[in-house]
């Protein structure tokens, strides 16, 4: 089970929003998430329209005439999406724990003695670096770090680095951190020189999803939805998709086995299988062009950019004979090929280029 906190304690960056649409996507990916709200604001709650009498406070307070256990207050959202609701109550935690000892561990605790089987737990913070948010971090083995392309943002990431940094050194508890690029709108040159920025600093931390500025996902939430149940077509409901397919591929790490004898000539065999096929893209004015499909697992990582060459882009790659689907992701739109002609239509209303490998 893997247990993500998703933080920011600057407001407006997309931090519930993540949270919500994630743990959908992720549903729809045939894994089981409960969303934990942690945030007296409710906002998760709310975007969601659950309005339940018990939350999460009657299991972590002591002081609550209604006390509850985590499976207790569970409400079911959708197939293999279930939320543990918030409420406004949750704001007066922190000081009843401002006395107790061992007060950052009281959700990790709650979770060693839950015992219903997840997939994801997914935890949205409140919008600020108190006990709950650490509460949230200790509970975790991961943090998703919502960051708009705007400097103010940068400067409230290295507040949280430095609380993450803090529980590994003091609570023993290592916790990775991965940033991830809300709200972006990629009509401002000046998005483009944040995210270059961004990624300067957090080359080795950041998701290669970018989550951009989409109204239907604001619309989603007004209407108590996620953006998969609202508009399953629309850039928010790919967006997050493509995120929810990233965190998934990191569930099982690869492993480089070490190359014998029999290790090459099976890797030799397997090259035989293969078919080198060179994609080509002509875009000018393009500052960065990826190749995702069917035969990447649709990832934009270092493995599927393409290499520029007088305004043309291009990318070999080597694969076993079959039909896949790809598009291009350019400067963070995705396209079609403009060059082959050979398209169907995918899940989400749009075309996808088609590609036929043989093998001779």
């Amino acid at each position: 089970m893997r247990i993500i906190a998703i933080s920011n304690q600057k407001g407006g960056c997309g931090k519930t929003t993540t949270a919500i649409n994630l743990a959908a996507s992720l549903a729809i990916n045939q894994r089981k998430v409960l969303l934990i709200d942690l945030d007296p604001q409710s906002h998760a709650s709310l975007g969601l329209n659950v309005n339940s009498p018990l939350s999460i406070y009657n299991v972590l307070s002591k002081m609550t005439a209604k006390r509850a256990k985590l499976e207790d207050i569970i409400v079911n959202v959708s197939d293999n999406f279930d939320i543990a609701p918030s409420s406004i109550v949750l704001s007066t935690l922190e000081q009843e724990l401002a006395g107790e000892i061992g007060r950052e561990s009281c959700l990790w605790d709650t979770f060693n003695a839950f015992d219903k089987a997840y997939d994801y737990i997914l935890i949205d913070c409140p919008p600020n670096l108190g006990i709950l948010t650490i509460n949230a971090i200790r509970a975790s083995s991961e943090v998703i770090v919502p960051v708009e392309a705007s400097r103010f943002s940068l400067e409230g990431l290295s507040q949280l680095i430095d609380i993450i940094n803090l529980v590994n050194q003091r609570l023993n508890h290592n916790v990775k951190y991965h940033v991830l690029v809300t709200n972006f709108d990629s009509r401002l040159k000046h998005s483009f020189r944040m995210l270059s920025r961004i990624k300067m600093t957090f080359k080795d931390r950041m998701f290669n999803t970018i989550v951009h500025v989409n109204v239907k996902l604001r619309e989603a939430q007004n209407e108590g939805k996620s953006i998969l149940s609202y508009d399953k077509y629309s850039r928010g409901a790919k967006d997050y998709f493509s995120l929810s397919r990233e965190i998934i591929i990191q569930e099982e790490a690869p492993v480089m086995p070490m190359l014998d004898k029999e290790m090459r000539r099976v890797l030799k065999e397997k090259l035989s299988r293969l078919s080198e096929v060179v994609f080509s893209l002509p875009a000018p004015e393009a500052k960065e062009v990826y190749i995702a499909g069917e035969f990447n697992d649709w990832k934009q990582d270092e493995h599927s950019r393409m290499e520029q060459k007088d305004g043309t882009w291009f990318k070999r790659l080597n694969l076993q004979s079959g039909d896949y689907r790809y598009r291009f992701v350019i400067d963070g739109k995705w396209a079609e090929d403009p060059n082959n002609p050979i398209r169907e239509m995918n899940p989400y209303g749009e075309m996808d280029s088609l590609v036929k490998v043989q093998v001779k």
